[in-house]
């Protein structure tokens, strides 16, 4: 018979640890050689590696499209600023307007924390500018729309006729827009309207519907002066008036009096100096009338602006009858 020898006990215990060790021995190489040697990706980062490709295709088929989108806004915002904003005298909407809320404040810090790919901060940037760029827009559209609605008003509202009658007898042009040697301080100085020469007391009409946005009596600069808003874009100024037949405030009509010719303010004789303002900018005032004009027209203009603005009286039998 034969006897079973077993070695001592401890033997058992260091077997089991260097079969595990050449286990692991070998896992390490081979993830070694998989890795370092032939260059392979493990499963799970070539999986998640495929993942990442297929999610960065897409975000650059949005990308693609947010071009589009952006290109087709921008073409919009450029045609509504210098077409259809300019034709109604509306100020062009600022880029910081466009972009507020976009400055200096970090709205993606939780993408940071999370570790996201940059490419996606920037396209989720991108959409929320555009669909604020787009808000802005639809509401800059909606004034245009608006305004437009009116627009046949427009016509009336831009001045287009001259300020006094147009009777050569009774007046002359006696400054152009443009330098010129100042009448008072003689330096050569920008004149910034058309000076109208007559007696003092001869009548100013409005040269186009409007709001009175200043009237003012003064000493020095202007002298007595009106400021009409007629809205568009346009403004135009009467100075050095001996007489205001206006307030601040009120609505007046192409052809209405708003006042006399004077010798107020900074002044070397009775004359009106006229202006028209256009978005701030003065503007020649010669284009914007016909001294040529015939008297006949000019006056059935201020008389049909007399008859509309008197109420016609009603007889008694339709004060009796409670006629309107």
């Amino acid at each position: 018979m034969y006897e079973v020898y077993e070695g001592p006990r401890y033997m058992r215990y260091v077997n089991t640890v260097l079969a595990v060790a050449a286990v692991i021995g070998l896992a390490l190489l081979y993830f070694w050689l998989y890795t370092s040697v032939l260059g392979w990706d493990l499963p799970k980062t070539a999986l998640l590696k495929k993942e990442h490709a297929r999610w960065q295709s897409r975000l650059a088929v949005v990308n693609r499209q947010l071009d589009l989108y952006q290109e087709a806004l921008e073409g919009i915002e450029e045609r509504d600023d210098d077409v259809y904003r300019s034709i109604f005298g509306l100020n062009a909407i600022p880029q910081e307007v466009k972009n507020a809320g976009f400055g200096g404040l970090n709205r993606y810090e939780y993408l940071d924390r999370l570790g996201a790919d940059p490419s996606l901060k920037q396209t989720l940037k991108r959409i929320d500018m555009l669909t604020k760029r787009t808000y802005v827009q639809s509401m800059a559209l909606d004034e245009v729309y608006a305004i437009s609605r009116n627009s046949g008003d427009m016509k009336s509202h831009i001045p287009s006729v001259p300020p006094i009658l147009p009777d050569r007898s009774q007046f002359r042009v006696s400054s152009t827009f443009g330098g010129r040697t100042h009448p008072v301080y003689g330096v050569i100085r920008f004149h910034e309207g058309m000076d109208f020469a007559s007696h003092v007391g001869y009548p100013v009409y409005a040269t186009g519907d409007g709001v009175v946005e200043l009237a003012k009596f003064q000493f020095t600069g202007y002298g007595n002066e009106i400021v009409i808003d007629h809205g568009f874009g346009y403004k135009t100024r009467y100075a050095h008036l001996s007489g205001i037949d206006v307030a601040s405030g009120m609505t007046v009509r192409r052809g209405d009096r708003i006042g006399s010719i004077g010798n107020t303010g900074i002044s070397t004789g009775p004359h009106l100096h006229y202006e028209v303002i256009y978005k701030k900018n003065r503007i020649n005032p010669y284009h914007f009338m016909d001294l040529d004009m015939s008297e006949d027209e000019y006056k059935a203009m201020i008389e049909k602006r007399r008859a509309e603005a008197t109420p016609r009286r009603r007889s008694t039998n339709e004060l009796l009858q409670g006629r309107n």
